[in-house]
């Protein structure tokens, strides 16, 4: 496999899970994101709120392409598909 897919994978991943920080903080009614994480899915948001968070990737994506990073580009599109398998696996087996 190759470096630049990894670490497009890397950066894929960390983004998603910043993203979803992100999305805790603003739709969240506790400080504590754990907390936030029961309750989203307790209500059955989760999903959109793993959603809300891949969305980073998008942009990342881009930026990528533009820098002519083609495998970077790469690895960022299998971690947005890994996270869309994670959010569909949530969705219909929970």
């Amino acid at each position: 496999m190759n470096k630049d897919i990894i670490i497009g994978f890397l950066v894929g991943i960390i983004a998603t899970f910043l993203g979803l920080l992100v999305a805790i903080q603003i739709f969240g009614n506790d400080d504590n994101w754990l907390v936030v994480l029961k309750q989203s899915a307790q209500r059955g948001i989760l999903t959109k709120m793993i959603s809300l968070g891949a969305l980073p990737n998008l942009a990342i994506f881009f930026f990528f392409l533009r820098k002519k990073k083609d495998n970077r580009a790469q690895g960022v599109l299998i971690a947005t598909m890994l996270v869309f398998i994670i959010t569909m696996i949530i969705k219909f087996f929970n």
